[in-house]
């Protein structure tokens, strides 16, 4: 008697990965505010096509063509069709976007409460914080808190954390009124300190939510995944077994395996860095005040809801 359970799909799903604005784990005062992660599925023969077309039409002489090809102005009509319709990657890629400040707030509300800021609530309450602190502080004020969280964290030696600490403690005491718990969170003898510096070491870097959602997005189709990366020493065996185990719904099953390769030598990872880098981009001028309205418009559809964004995308 045939069994009723339901056949997996056999057909592997090769997507390959980039990313845009990587600092490791230096979330704040550093080059870029904003860190994008693209995953695509197209075939080697299409994303050939697409870097030929791309060399061709910006007249470009690089053996690999970068995003910064396709994001200058005179390329915009270039860029225009590789998001659009009648582009190349319509349907067939994701995006994960992550505000670093954001990202880094919600990192501290879990380092500094505990256990207890684990959750389903903890995006809000990292939110909710992030919000206010804008708002009251401006996004200077806000990120040099979130840089004194940030150095005790990287601190080399512990008088650089206990200094750091101690001007993070400052720093939150003017928002003990959504944050209350914060500041008492704050180690003040050096064996606190050290136990937050060593559960805090790879713990923030944005590329390992961002991983868990390609997991989250191509395994929701069933099929057995192999993810196809460009080299990224912060992905670590063990960061992905972080993504992996942050993935609860089970689409990590799929994952039969990564591997890593140097992005000229794959040309569907350049395509994955096209859309990365044209993501960032894009979010980063929104994060300023001067987001393009038609850009906004076409990177929408790549979007993940589960982005580590402030607001819905606009």
């Amino acid at each position: 008697m045939p069994s009723s359970a339901p056949t997996r799909p056999t057909t592997l799903l090769e997507v390959a990965c980039d990313e845009s604005g990587s600092e490791g784990e230096k979330l704040v005062h550093g080059s870029t505010d904003t860190f994008a992660h693209a995953s695509v599925d197209v075939t080697t023969e299409a994303a050939l096509a697409t870097i030929e077309r791309v060399r061709v039409e910006a007249r470009s002489p690089a053996t690999e063509v970068k995003a910064s090809v396709v994001l200058r102005p005179q390329n915009r009509r270039l860029l225009d069709w590789l998001l659009g319709e009648d582009g190349p990657l319509l349907g067939h890629a994701h995006v994960h976007l992550t505000d670093k400040a954001l990202h880094l707030t919600g990192r501290m509300v879990l380092l500094l409460d505990g256990e207890s800021a684990a959750g389903p609530d903890l995006a809000r309450r990292a939110e909710v914080l992030h919000r206010t602190a804008m708002r009251r502080l401006g996004r200077d004020g806000w990120e040099a808190v979130l840089a004194d969280f940030n150095d005790v964290v990287r601190a080399r030696s512990l008088d650089e954390a206990a200094a750091s600490a101690c001007a993070l403690r400052t720093g939150l005491a003017d928002l003990v009124d959504v944050a209350p718990d914060l500041p008492a969170g704050v180690p003040a003898d050096s064996e606190s300190l050290l136990v937050l510096v060593a559960r805090g070491r790879g713990a923030l870097d944005p590329i390992v939510p961002a991983l868990a959602e390609v997991l989250r997005h191509w395994g929701a189709a069933g099929r057995p995944l192999w993810v196809v990366h460009d080299v990224q020493a912060t992905l670590t065996d063990a960061a992905i077994r972080a993504a992996v185990g942050a993935t609860a719904d089970g689409s990590s099953d799929a994952l039969e395996g990564i591997s890593f390769v140097d992005s000229q030598h794959d040309p569907r990872v350049q395509m994955a860095d096209f859309l990365a880098g044209a993501a960032r981009r894009i979010a980063s001028h929104v994060l300023a005040g001067q987001a393009d309205p038609g850009l906004v418009h076409l990177i929408a559809p790549y979007v993940s809801a589960r982005s580590t964004w402030p607001d819905a995308w606009p």
